[in-house]
């Protein structure tokens, strides 16, 4: 039998305490519960994903594309950094 150690915030801790005997269980329970279905599964048992990147969201990404159009039909304007500055005062 082997020993492992996890490190929790001190109130994810008590909020997983209460949750886990709510289920009439303790947290090396859950623990095995969820090992062994990753295990059984080969996979983790819950989907995991990352924030979506906002740079490529469908607003951006059209926006993106309408400049894109726009450019390729010659509606653009080119100034230089002097004369953007020049049109700011």
């Amino acid at each position: 039998m082997t020993t492992v150690t996890l490190r929790f915030d001190d109130d994810m801790k008590k909020e997983l305490d209460k949750m886990v005997d709510d289920m009439g269980m303790n947290i090396t329970t859950f623990f095995m519960i969820y090992a062994k279905r990753a295990l059984r599964d080969r996979k983790i048992p819950f989907e995991v994903t990352a924030p979506e990147d906002p740079f490529f969201s469908d607003s951006n990404m059209k926006r993106l594309q309408e400049s894109e159009q726009q450019f390729r039909d010659g509606k653009v304007v080119v100034k230089t950094m002097e004369e953007l500055e020049a049109m700011a005062e």
